[in-house]
């Protein structure tokens, strides 16, 4: 992957994950000390984050920096089986969320750990 498309990628995992949590950029801002300009440049790739911002970032998700940098470790095949079965009658959005809220908790674990 490019430079430019792991800064994009970094920006999109930000972007969504902020919005999913439904926290606004000026909570975001108001919680890390980051301006709230800073936030929205770094969530359209216009701004790279510094790892210190990152990892305040990642503390205030709920989700470890390696999530946001791309190198999560990979799902069990049988988990991936499970899900697609569980997933099958529902609709697309449906699907989405489940995905959304399916990382979310295994990031949530692992920070308690």
């Amino acid at each position: 992957m490019s430079p430019d498309a792991e800064l994009l990628e970094l920006a999109r995992r930000l972007r969504e994950t902020r919005a999913y949590l439904n926290f606004s950029q000026h909570y975001v801002s108001e919680q890390t000390g980051l301006a709230r300009s800073s936030v929205s440049e770094i969530e359209n790739g216009r701004r790279r984050v510094e790892s210190l911002e990152l990892k305040r970032l990642s503390r205030l998700y709920g989700y470890p920096t390696s999530y946001f940098l791309g190198d999560d470790e990979p799902v069990p095949e049988e988990t991936v089986q499970a899900l697609a079965r569980l997933a099958g009658d529902m609709t697309e959005a449906d699907r989405q969320e489940m995905l959304r809220f399916a990382t979310y908790l295994r990031y949530v674990g692992r920070s308690e750990r």
